[in-house]
This record gives C-alpha cells, structure tokens and sequence, in this order.
C-alpha cells in the first residue's frame, strides 16, 4: 500500500509536470504564438508542409558513475515515429530562426537487460537547421519530454535498476541529422543523437540513463521545398526595455532509495531583467530556498538535536532567456551567499522551460542541478512588470 500510494504521488506529479511541459512547448506552434506587425513582405505564410517520419535507432549506455557500471553491457534498440511540421511565418520568430521546424516523437526503446527492460517516451521538439537546399538538410534538433520505465527501481523487487527510480521520467534529447532526397516526397534520414533520462531526483537513487544514438530511418513529405523570406520581421516593441520577475516554485524530491517519502522543496525569486534582442533577455536576481529533505538529514544524522545549523539558503544567480514568442529557453548559474548547512558545493545550474500565459503571469518547469547532478524538479508560478 505504501508503494502504491508513492507511485500514485509520483503519477499525479509528472503528469501535471508534462501537461505543463507540453502545454509551453505546443504553444510554439505557429496559431497559438506570440503576434506582432510584420512587414507587407512577410505578411503572407509559406503554405503549411508536415513531414512524417520512421527511424531504427542502435545506442550503447554511458558509464558515468560507479554505482551503474554493473548494467552498461547491453547495447539498447529502438525506433521512433515522427510527425514535424514547417514553421510558415505566421509568427514572427519563425523568420528570425530562419524557419525552423517543430514536431512530436514517440520513441521505444529495448536495453535488453531484464533489469532495465524497455522505455517508452513522447516528446516535443524544435529542429533548426544548419543548411538546407532542395535536395540537403543538416539540422540540429532539441527536445523534451516524459519517459514511461515498466522497469523501475523497487527496494524490495529490482534494487539493482540504480538508472531509473520511478515510472515516469522526464527525457531531454539532443540530435544532429542529415536528411538526403530520394524522390520529391521520400528522404533518407541519417542522425546522432543523446537520449538523457531523469526523474530530476524527486525519487532516489536518481543516477540517470544516457544512451549515445545512430539511428537511419526515412521522412515522407508532403512537400519538399526551402523557405526562402523575402524579409526578416521587425524588432520587437520590447527591445531595450527593463522588467522585473517575481515568483515561487515548488518541487518535491527524496533524501534515499530507502526513505520513502518526498519532501517539499520551495524558493521565493527577485529578478530584474532586460530584453537585448529579438532572441534573448539577460537576467540577475537573488533567490531564497527551503528544502525539507536537509532537515530530515540533519535530524537522523546530527549527534546533538541541539542548535542545529539553518538549512534555508539564499543566491544570487545571472540568467539568460532564449525566446521563442511567449515560449522561452531558460538556463542559470547561481551562488550561495546564505548556506549555514554546505550540503552542496556553493554554486548550482538551473535550465528550464517559461511560457508567458500574459502579459502579467508566466509559468516556468525548471531543473536545478549542482555539478550537473539533479537536486529538484521546479514547478514555478510567477509575475512579470
């Protein structure tokens, strides 16, 4: 029954997690981005072109740390099923990327190792490219999403599985492709790529899978052809302008495999920022933490109850926001300037997904991390003036 309720808790969070995660990433799209004026020139979309996608993929399994050396000897198979779609410049950002393509991947793959069994993962994507002619298109591809394991860590069924500790994983994928024209609809797909799973250490242990990919598969067009802008949209109103962000978030994450509970982690954050161009903003802010969890730490591990050291925590952090309309590419490094109880080195990173609800509000799903090593899923609320 405990492990019931744990993995109901675990459901309930990932799922608000991914319809959050999916709701910012779909509003990309072109009908749901941010509008602004746009020159006579571009005022007319390229006409809408999906593309379909079918790719074998073969990988091997990162040894990154000692405790997951005893499950890198298989080599993990799979496929993916893809469906992209062709930014028109309905919106102004299309053009500034120079017309990149977004799309949904449903990805399967088998690590043939009955510890690990197999992996089941959507995500949503952007695909920018690097060069495309009629004929050639290398592209960079980056996407996010969740990840189902069957096959998770259980203390008292599959304590050997130290990769993947719950159900539902979040996945984050980085890819390179080439893709070559046989006919007018039919292409050859060739690409590399990293797969990274995580649960972002809200279930422990948390060590995380990486699988290095080849894969080869076909894409079907429905038409194969450049866009070409005859004019870049204008800059922006905001350009120049200063804001400033308030806002709270809140995570849950385990101390150990053997503790079954989450913890509540909460920040408060001040920023203020600044809109340079028609890509970023630049941030600076302070920041205040609670994490529950160290103070359970504290208590079991502490010879005295007495005057025990304060685990709340205070930062100063510089951001940056890569921006896509009301969607934004979040990423920044902090520095503890408030940490009686060192549980950690003294700076952290944080890369995360903010959508722009309104003018006023924005939401944010963040991953904070310390020396690349997840510490807490982020679900963030906040207010931009």
């Amino acid at each position: 029954m405990r492990r019931f309720r744990r993995a109901l808790q675990l459901i309930k969070y990932y799922v608000v997690s991914g319809v959050l995660l999916f709701s910012s990433l779909t509003a990309a799209l072109p009908g749901l981005a941010q509008k602004l004026p746009v020159p006579d020139s571009v005022k007319q979309p390229l006409p809408e072109k999906f593309i379909f996608g079918a790719y074998a993929q073969g990988a091997i399994i990162i040894n990154h740390t000692r405790p997951v050396s005893h499950l890198v000897a298989s080599h993990p198979t799979g496929f993916e099923l893809n469906v992209q779609r062709q930014t028109t410049g309905a919106a102004p950002w299309h053009s500034w990327y120079k017309y990149p393509k977004v799309g949904l991947a449903l990805v399967y793959y088998d690590y043939h190792n009955p510890i690990l069994g197999q992996s089941y993962a959507a995500s949503v994507y952007l695909s920018k490219a690097i060069r495309r002619t009629a004929r050639h298109d290398l592209s960079f591809r980056l996407g996010t999403g969740l990840a189902y394991f069957p096959q998770h860590y259980d203390l008292y069924t599959n304590r050997k599985n130290t990769f993947v500790s719950s159900a539902l994983n979040a996945t984050l994928q980085m890819r390179l492709e080439y893709d070559v024209a046989l006919s007018q609809h039919l292409g050859l797909l060739m690409g590399l790529g990293l797969n990274h799973y995580s649960n972002g250490g809200s279930a422990k242990p948390n060590f995380g899978i990486n699988l290095p990919t080849l894969l080869l598969g076909l894409n079907y067009y429905q038409q194969r052809s450049v866009p070409v802008p005859t004019a870049m949209a204008p800059d922006p109103a905001d350009v120049g302008h200063n804001f400033f962000n308030v806002s709270a978030s809140l995570g849950y994450k385990q101390r150990t495999g053997g503790d079954p509970k989450h913890y509540p982690v909460s920040s408060v954050t001040l920023a203020v920022g600044r809109r340079v161009n028609r890509k970023s903003n630049l941030l600076v802010g302070i920041e205040g933490f609670d994490d529950r969890s160290l103070a359970a730490v504290l208590r079991d591990t502490a010879r005295s109850q007495d005057h025990l050291p304060d685990v709340k925590k205070a930062s100063a952090f510089v951001g940056h926001e890569l921006l896509f309309g009301r969607l934004a590419m979040v990423t920044h490094l902090g520095f503890y300037v408030y940490n009686p109880y060192k549980s950690n080195p003294f700076y952290y990173e944080r890369i995360g997904l903010k959508y722009q609800l309104t003018n006023l509000l924005f939401i944010d799903i963040d991953l904070k991390a310390h020396r690349a090593t997840a510490d807490v899923i982020e679900l963030k609320l906040g207010v931009k003036l």
